[in-house]
């Protein structure tokens, strides 16, 4: 008998549109960027390969991990297949453009804990290659180099985030720019780069997710 072929849920694919109007609306993303969801252990749900501004209620693909990417679906979202494959803790990934992380990055700068947002990110490393990953070998090193944190940030190139939900996946989509804001705003004040940082204590108080943190950001990103 012929493999069942994975369909995503009109839930599914709703919630993707939900969630690229959300980054769109938030400036997280412009004509380039790109959202998907697990669906099991081996499928995930990707956008259309459009603005997300312009997605509106077209739906998105369905791609196998571990297999080549189906036709029309962009280059890059082989880093969400080698998440899904090497990460089981990641059920929603984001490509993002933010502006300031953006800025920052080109000098090789990624923003450090200094407040409470920022604090989700104590860990953030940097893939210092400008270039599009369009290929399965710098896919699977990006990943490499991302390891067990929830970002990693691309020079010159945006960054990649990821999470258990799509409600966490686009809540630190929105916290990692603000991070990024805060430390544009600190060191163009003038104050070392090492002083006002988090202690380790403090970054661990701040690192819940209890209280609805991730539903308050969901429902204000999607209103």
């Amino acid at each position: 008998m012929a493999n069942k072929v994975m369909v995503a849920s009109l839930a599914q694919q709703k919630q993707i549109q939900l969630a690229a109007q959300a980054l769109a609306g938030a400036g997280l993303v412009h004509a380039y960027g790109h959202v998907s969801i697990r669906l099991d252990q081996s499928h995930f749900l990707v956008c259309a390969a459009r603005p997300l501004a312009c997605i509106g209620d077209t739906r998105g693909t369905v791609c196998a991990v571990g297999e080549d990417l189906p036709p029309g679906v962009l280059g890059e979202v082989r880093i969400h297949r080698e998440l899904y494959q090497n990460r089981p803790d990641v059920n929603a990934v984001c490509r993002i453009m933010p502006p300031t992380l953006m800025a920052l990055s080109t000098q090789g700068v990624v923003p450090r804990p200094r407040h409470g947002i920022g604090a989700y990110f104590d860990h953030l490393p940097l893939w210092d290659d400008p270039r599009l990953l369009r290929d399965d070998t710098a896919a699977a090193e990006l990943v490499t180099k991302m390891a067990r944190a929830s970002a990693i940030v691309m020079r010159g190139n945006g960054a990649v985030v990821a999470a258990e939900s799509i409600e966490k996946v686009i809540t630190l989509s929105w916290f990692l720019e603000d991070a990024a804001r805060i430390e544009r705003e600190v060191r163009s004040m003038g104050f070392a780069p090492d002083t006002g940082l988090l202690d380790q204590a403090e970054i661990h108080a701040r690192q819940v997710w209890s209280g609805g943190v991730a539903e308050r950001m969901w429902d204000w990103l999607t209103r």
